[in-house]
């Protein structure tokens, strides 16, 4: 490693300032960052649900997506698959922190666990993450 000094009176985060003077690091790296599992809320609510589920995989990526101006909830976090499908939200319960962490500028995604029918209730559960 270098023995070079670092000015640490800059603007970068510490990582890229031990980058600059090392450069055998590798940068910019990202991981993914587990927060929480639960169940997609108000798929009950999506009329093309019965379309849409075929398309769903398990392991799949899912986009979160903000909606602040939601009548009934101004933490509302819609979830969408890879087709751009509004599959269901984030529910109001755990929704709160990470609607915090969107509104911030941080990005979020999930994966689908899993799925099941349950009469005209498809219940998806999924995994939410911060990409850091």
């Amino acid at each position: 490693m270098s023995q070079n000094l670092i000015n640490t009176n800059t603007n970068f985060p510490s990582l890229f300032r031990i980058a600059i003077a090392d450069q055998t690091l590798p940068i910019p790296f990202a991981r993914e960052i587990f927060l929480l599992a639960c169940r997609v809320a108000g798929t009950k609510f999506r009329p093309a649900m019965a379309e849409v589920e075929p398309t769903l995989e398990i392991g799949a990526k899912l986009r979160l997506q903000r909606e602040p101006k939601n009548e009934f909830d101004e933490s509302a976090i819609c979830i969408y698959d890879v087709k751009q499908n509004h599959i269901g939200y984030v529910p109001k319960a755990k929704n709160e922190v990470l609607a915090r962490l969107l509104d911030s500028g941080k990005q979020l995604s999930a994966k689908l666990v899993a799925k099941q029918w349950t009469n005209s209730w498809l219940k998806l559960d999924i995994e939410i993450f911060l990409n850091d």
